[in-house]
């Protein structure tokens, strides 16, 4: 009311000071004329208020459509893919004189992360191996398996923890497998029959970083369920339980210390526990220790590797068997003659449970990184069996593979 009557007031006050100074030009208005232009300024007033709000309102709707995609845009920066793959062609020949001959994909992987703030973050790796499997299992020789997939927590600057599904910390190819990361078409044979890599488990782990170039890693997780009877008793990579309903009668610890304080070393130790192997009381396979230990040493073009694995298993069957210390280790050297162009040559000794897991092998050969992330590569493998010879094996392997 206040308002209209001040506006009143200001519009006649105006009206008639026009109307004195323009006396002589034109006829004083009447009160009922001013009273028409005040309520015609009072429409136009109450139109440009209504329009403001309007505006008001769009400016609001589109501030907040604005800041949900901003939001939005942020989440999705925040979440990454990746992954890696591999094909093999291995054309090989045993002692016994049969041919492999083969094309496989071995490896496609794909990778999902997201970081939920800075110091939260999620990690995964999904793993089609062989190429795929049918239901009925009758022509694909593959396996689909989630390798990866764990929340981590940064406590403080120097310690971690994380929970799911992850990798054991033991030796070097475990944690770091893409195909650009190392010479040779297949992984070496310590890293499979002895160290059974890709060796995936669930549980708990706390990693410590130190100033000085030391970390250290302790994992709480599920064990191993070695088979105790028929062709792969007491073959430790037949033990991996892929995390589906694994049984967790007895559980393993796994603890790493790692050191890296001078540029291109890097020295790993690592011990792991099994309560039980076999995760079964009375079978004579007990518990087992795993020590595993690494070299690696960068200097220019030159990188030498050794890695030294040993596993000592308690359990009358598995001593009858002969399968009570399993253990090999290798060394590699390689050299890159261009950046993009390197050779290698490995020596490995495997001594496993089974006859076919007994031998000698060298291994030579190249490695060509197109791209950094990309490596095609060949090489020539020699197997000496230390039992018989129809276990021998010696060939050439061919193959591509990526990550990004």
């Amino acid at each position: 009311m206040k308002y209209r009557t001040l506006l009143r007031h200001s519009a006649l006050i105006a009206a008639l000071t026009a109307t004195g100074l323009s006396h002589a030009a034109a006829p004083a208005p009447t009160l009922e004329e001013l009273w028409q232009v005040i309520q015609k300024q009072q429409k136009q007033i109450e139109q440009l208020k209504k329009k403001t709000q309007q505006t008001d309102a769009k400016v609001e709707a589109t501030g907040e459509i604005l800041e949900q995609r901003t939001a939005d845009a942020g989440k999705a920066s925040k979440t990454t893919i990746g992954g890696y793959g591999e094909l093999h062609y291995n054309n090989l020949e045993t002692g016994a004189g049969d041919d492999i001959k083969e094309i496989d994909l071995h490896r496609f992987v794909l990778y999902f992360g997201h970081e939920f703030n800075e110091r939260t973050r999620f990690v995964s790796e999904f793993e089609i191996e062989h190429g795929g499997v049918q239901a009925d299992g009758s022509t694909l020789d593959g396996e689909v398996e989630v390798e990866q997939a764990y929340v981590e927590f940064d406590i403080n600057d120097q310690l971690s923890a994380k929970g799911g599904v992850f990798l054991v910390p033991a030796g070097i190819t475990n944690e770091t497998h893409e195909p650009p990361t190392f010479y040779g078409v297949e992984r070496n044979p310590i890293e499979n029959i002895i160290i059974p890599s890709t060796w995936v488990t669930g549980g708990a782990a706390i990693k410590a970083n130190f100033a000085n170039g030391i970390s250290a890693d302790f994992a709480v997780h599920s064990g191993l369920e070695v088979p105790t009877t028929g062709g792969s008793a007491f073959r430790i990579r037949s033990g991996r339980q892929k995390i589906s309903n694994a049984v967790a009668n007895d559980l393993a610890y796994t603890a790493r210390v790692k050191y890296t304080g001078i540029p291109g070393l890097e020295l790993a130790g690592t011990v792991n526990h099994q309560t039980d192997i076999s995760q079964q009381s009375g079978d004579g396979a007990d518990e087992a220790t795993l020590l595993t230990a690494h070299a690696i040493w960068n200097r220019g073009p030159f990188t030498a590797r050794a890695l030294y694995a040993h596993w000592d298993i308690d359990g009358s069957a598995i001593k009858a068997a002969d399968g009570d210390k399993q253990d090999g280790y290798f060394v590699e050297g390689s050299y890159k003659l261009r950046s993009d162009f390197g050779i290698f040559a490995r020596y490995n000794d495997v001594d496993g449970v089974r006859v076919q897991d007994e031998f000698k092998q060298i291994d030579v050969g190249f490695n060509w990184w197109p791209n950094e992330d990309v490596v095609v590569k060949v090489d020539y493998m020699d197997r000496d069996n230390d039992n018989t010879s129809d276990r021998d094996v010696d060939g050439f392997n061919v193959g591509i593979g990526y990550q990004f």
